[in-house]
């Protein structure tokens, strides 16, 4: 028994072993910085052309897209932006996507490899959090947003504003504790 437990602790240690330097090898070969949400980035295109979402509204441009890397002992916090946000999968295990729908229910996606999702999308003012499935492992994705993403549509959740709008029951104020960064 002693033994079986020291192989799988060492496979443990491996494995994490592994992914940091995987981590550390896509951080260094895509030139990712820390992200304001948890994780890693580095935006990858930014289109030349430019768009105006509405009336008097400024132009931005029509599209941009990142690579965003998630280790497993890490999370994306609860945002919202103001356009739609498509997620494609590239390796590592899966991410799992929380969201709050319009009517307040907690919706769970799965994006990767294991449950056959490659592309999935985030409706414009929708609060979100991610997390890879595995602690032991990695998510490496590539998100385009269009129209192009602008820092200062990018909202950060508070936990007592989420818990106001959301946490009506035990899972939902778990998710929105997990995954705000506040700690009380």
């Amino acid at each position: 028994m002693t033994r079986r437990r020291v192989k799988v602790t060492s496979l443990n240690r491996a494995m994490r072993v592994q992914t940091v330097s995987e981590q550390q090898r896509l951080i260094e070969q895509h030139g990712l910085v820390p992200h304001p949400e948890g994780a890693f980035y580095a935006e990858v295109h930014r289109a030349k052309h430019r768009v105006q979402t509405g009336l008097g509204s400024p132009e931005r441009s029509a599209y941009t897209s990142i690579h965003y890397l998630l280790g497993g002992d890490d999370f994306s916090a609860w945002h919202r932006i103001q356009s739609d946000e498509t997620w494609f999968f590239h390796s590592g295990c899966d991410l799992v996507i929380y969201s709050f729908a319009e009517n307040g229910q907690l919706q769970t996606q799965r994006l990767g490899a294991d449950s056959g999702c490659f592309q999935l999308t985030i409706a414009a003012r929708t609060w979100f959090a991610a997390q890879p499935a595995h602690a032991e492992s990695c998510s490496f994705v590539s998100c385009v947003v269009a129209p192009g993403f602008e820092f200062e549509d990018f909202e950060l959740a508070s936990r007592p504003l989420l818990l106001e709008a959301y946490g009506d029951n035990p899972e939902n104020r778990a998710k929105i504790e997990a995954f705000t960064r506040e700690r009380h």
